[in-house]
């Protein structure tokens, strides 16, 4: 393994649910030590799940390090502001009007620490709408993501978070490319990424080709019996004992290879040969496809699309996704033990560049190393006692006992 190319360096993320802690989770994996500031609430991540933490607090702070702070008091701000003093990064999530009101904005931080690297994702970037909030299926509906992602033709999120995740990678790009700017430069070392602008730039492609087909004078189709891509027999068809399979039919040859290996007729039927004979006839298409991956069990279609060379996969649920050989490889996966339960958590897929241990720490319990780290930047013991008396900073006193409510048995 390459040395991971934030060895030695500290961060610290503030910031709640998804794009802030992915982004902390990235920097951890490359290396940095990473210092969670949380308020006496907790991230709210922690309580998601019966009333304990969620796949997102297990999955992206792993590894990392707690401390709970007030930063609503004066005297809590300052403790972060020792904490600053002594790091190399800030990212954050915050709401602009938090941001200002809990003293992290880019001047509280280069004050602090003139040489930080700070980066502040928000909903959206510079214009009129800087000072509003958004999420992520906000950034859908207005993106043109969700208009076109229907279920029973209502416009629906795609379910994961996937722009707030994007959102942190863009983060981590910038503040590796932040990094390398000369330290007396402050705004050359500061980062700033919009969930909205991260939304626009993902869907780039979409935007574009809507703009193409618009000055070529191409019509909009129909919303319904399209199929993917305005591409019949490209999708999830279901197997005659309920297993799905994801095929992959973008060219004529493609449609020849399933053909043949469903050993269908229309193999040899020369008027839907071309895509655009086969976009004309949609929906008989779409029925010829389904009707033969009915007809098969999921072990004799699939045997036969893999002799035939056709493009295919299982469309797999989470239970089983796993359970492949290919996500066993070794460095994928970590084993993570939290409050008495076992995880296999996958890693970046970045394995020469991250640093990656057999036994990582399990995601720390809120506040678990307030008392080590506010040592570590210069507070005396006695500080440190008078913080926690004055309800500044926590320390907890235990693990305590599971955090997950028993499930509900049925009366």
């Amino acid at each position: 393994m390459m040395h991971p190319v934030l060895a030695g360096k500290r961060a610290i993320e503030l910031g709640t649910m998804l794009a802030a802690p992915f982004a902390g989770h990235m920097l951890a994996q490359f290396g940095a030590e990473v210092i969670k500031v949380e308020p006496p609430a907790g991230d709210p991540t922690r309580k998601m799940l019966r009333g304990g933490p969620s796949g997102t607090f297990i999955a992206y702070s792993r590894g990392k390090r707690s401390v709970c702070i007030d930063l609503k008091s004066s005297e809590g701000q300052g403790v972060l502001r020792r904490l600053i003093a002594h790091a190399d990064i800030v990212v954050h999530n915050l709401a602009p009007a938090s941001t200002r009101s809990l003293g992290v904005t880019h001047a509280d931080c280069i004050e602090a620490n003139p040489r930080i690297v700070y980066c502040h994702i928000q909903g959206y970037g510079p214009g009129p709408l800087a000072e509003e909030i958004a999420s992520n299926p906000v950034i859908e509906a207005c993106t043109g993501v969700m208009y076109a992602h229907r279920i029973d033709g209502r416009p629906t999120r795609l379910g994961p978070s996937y722009h707030d995740q994007f959102a942190g990678m863009y983060a981590v790009m910038g503040i590796l490319a932040a990094t390398q700017a000369p330290e007396d430069e402050p705004e050359a070392r500061r980062v700033e990424v919009g969930l909205y602008e991260t939304g626009l730039h993902v869907a780039g492609r979409d935007l574009v080709n809507d703009q193409l087909k618009s000055q070529l004078g191409v019509k909009a189709r129909p919303d319904a019996d399209q199929g993917e891509f305005v591409q019949p027999g490209y999708g999830a068809y279901e197997t005659s004992d309920g297993r799905w399979v994801y095929l992959v039919m973008l060219s004529d040859a493609h449609w020849v290879k399933f053909c043949e290996a469903m050993q269908l007729p229309q193999a040899g039927d020369a008027s839907l040969a071309g895509i655009r004979d086969r976009k004309k006839r949609r929906v008989e298409v779409e029925t010829i496809v389904a009707g033969a991956m009915r007809a098969r069990t999921f072990d004799d279609a699939t045997a036969r699309l893999k002799a035939a060379g056709a493009g295919w996969t299982e469309v797999k649920p989470l239970a089983t996704v796993l359970d492949e050989p290919q996500a066993r490889q070794p460095g994928k996966l970590n084993d993570v033990k939290f409050q008495g339960f076992n995880f296999a958590v996958p890693n970046m897929p970045l394995p020469r560049q991250i640093a990656v241990e057999d036994n990582e720490p399990s995601p720390p319990l809120l506040g678990e190393h307030t008392l080590e780290v506010l040592l570590a930047v210069g507070y005396s013991t006695s500080e440190c006692d008078a913080l926690q008396a004055g309800g500044v900073v926590a320390i907890p006193k235990s693990e305590g006992g599971p955090l997950w409510a028993p499930p509900r048995r049925p009366a």
